[in-house]
């Protein structure tokens, strides 16, 4: 069973610095993507950044320069560092991958979400 473990969330004053993990387990299938998205109250879940398996990134525009994403293969770990947090980056984030199989099926799987608040 795929679980996706977020951790690194927390409260923050603007500003300030926190970086999220997310660590994957559970599967065999080669990842195809990971990314974090965000989702404030009222609000609609929103892309944040994303990295492919080969390594290419993109950001939303209101978190680039600001938010870089990364991943330790070895670890299963895909990170999200965010410097310069506003309070409008007020959200639970949540993790996300995108798995494929040995037949090229793709599946997509969802953290359980981390609070991320920063204060003005």
């Amino acid at each position: 069973q795929v679980q996706l473990v977020e951790s690194g969330g927390g409260l923050v004053q603007a500003g300030g610095s926190l970086r999220l993990s997310c660590v994957v387990s559970g599967s065999s299938f080669s990842i195809n993507a990971t990314g974090w998205y965000r989702q404030a109250p009222g609000n609609q879940r929103e892309p944040v950044a994303r990295i492919t398996s080969g390594g290419s990134t993109n950001y939303a525009d209101s978190v680039k320069g600001r938010f870089t994403i990364s991943r330790d293969n070895t670890k299963n770990t895909v990170y999200l560092q965010m410097i310069s947090l506003k309070p409008e980056d007020t959200a639970v984030y949540y993790c996300n991958v995108v798995l494929r199989s040995s037949r090229n099926f793709l599946y997509n799987y969802w953290g359980q979400g981390t609070q991320v608040t920063v204060s003005s």
